[in-house]
């Protein structure tokens, strides 16, 4: 019996051993009130938190910080395998999307063996001096003395040039190359308008903006917004004129020597016509109605702009609604005639009239 209630007590006191100890609350609560102790809430109050329970805690900002949302991210194009200007062939892989004018037409692949920073910095310089040249160009041959021009013709290289405007040539070339040496190695950076591109720029990276000179007297960049989008908006527009522009140029030169006749003559860009205006209104009327679907999808549609076909019907209904107004109107307008043919002959009154002054001579 006694090795019996031995064993008991052994597994008892085993068992035990497993089972959680007892936690010993350092507050008592009344069993009246449920309330802790004058002493013990005291007691808790002074008692320090601990510093790992700190949940705010203030990080330093740098000074040249820009959230993701207000700069350009690159890899805008990362999900399109082909060029969007040459559907056939792959995207460069340089032009994703994060420069301005970047359609990824690099045919020669030069984006990948040249320095991308000083070709596109070429590419701006070019752009604007073509756009300077297309119009002065035709300019020179409207308004220009006809001893400064070969035949009416703009003196150029192809051309030719008489003495005084080879000279001339030679003085803007010399002043433009040394524009060129003192500004290709420019720190633009500092600049107010470089900080700017700095931080629109900065994910993509260090260089900022090709052709920055920090110069915009009439406060143009700001027009298409003043944020990263409507900066990069218009520089997309001067790159977009001046490729335009650097066509134009060479079209120009390569049309005069090959013709000899000066690019304004006959031309209806450079003479008072109807014809240029009555172009240029129904191509604007008709970018209302449509537009041209994606050259890097297949087939190539033509299909309705945004409200396109509700412009559309409400043409044609003005139109109806006019036809059917002036159809109305000439009933109405001959019926009267008709009224007054009936009273007093109007319709044979012409002919009677001729046939009066016939009589009076009798040689008619």
């Amino acid at each position: 019996m006694k090795f019996s209630a031995f064993i008991i007590a052994a597994a008892a006191g085993s068992a035990s051993a497993f089972a959680p100890s007892p936690i010993k609350s350092r507050t008592v609560l009344s069993a009246a009130t449920l309330e802790a102790p004058a002493a013990e809430v005291k007691e808790a109050v002074e008692e320090p938190a601990d510093a790992s329970m700190e949940v705010e805690q203030d990080f330093p900002v740098a000074d040249n910080f820009v959230k993701d949302s207000e700069r350009i991210m690159p890899g805008r194009y990362n999900d399109k395998e082909k060029s969007i200007a040459i559907p056939f062939l792959p995207r460069p892989t340089a032009l994703d999307g994060s420069h301005a004018g970047d359609y990824g037409f690099d045919p020669l692949g030069l984006s990948e063996k040249l320095d991308f920073y000083a070709m596109q910095e070429s590419e701006v310089r070019h752009s604007r001096l073509a756009m300077l040249a297309a119009v002065g160009w035709p300019m020179s041959e409207l308004l220009a003395p006809q001893w400064m021009l070969q035949h009416g013709c703009a003196p150029s290289v192809l051309n030719g040039a008489n003495p005084l405007a080879a000279l001339t040539i030679v003085g803007f070339l010399g002043a433009a190359g040394f524009f060129e040496l003192k500004t290709s190695l420019r720190q633009s950076s500092s600049t107010p308008m470089g900080k700017i591109h700095s931080k629109d720029m900065g994910a993509v990276w260090k260089y900022g903006v090709a052709g920055d000179y920090n110069w915009d007297p009439l406060n143009l960049y700001s027009s298409c917004g003043d944020d990263f989008k409507g900066r990069k908006g218009l520089r997309d527009v001067e790159l977009s004129h001046g490729r335009v522009a650097m066509l134009g140029i060479t079209y120009f030169a390569f049309w005069e020597a090959l013709t000899g006749h000066p690019i304004v003559e006959n031309n209806m860009l450079f003479h008072p016509n109807a014809l240029f205006p009555l172009l240029v209104a129904g191509y604007t009327a008709w970018t209302q109605i449509y537009e041209v679907g994606p050259l890097n999808e297949y087939p190539i549609e033509i299909k309705y702009a945004n409200e396109g076909e509700m412009k559309l019907k409400r043409v044609q209904n003005g139109i109806k609604d006019t036809v059917g107004q002036i159809s109305e109107s000439a009933s109405e307008s001959k019926k009267s005639l008709d009224e007054l043919d009936s009273k007093y002959g109007i319709y044979a009154a012409p002919q009677k009239a001729i046939d009066a002054v016939r009589s009076t001579y009798k040689y008619w």
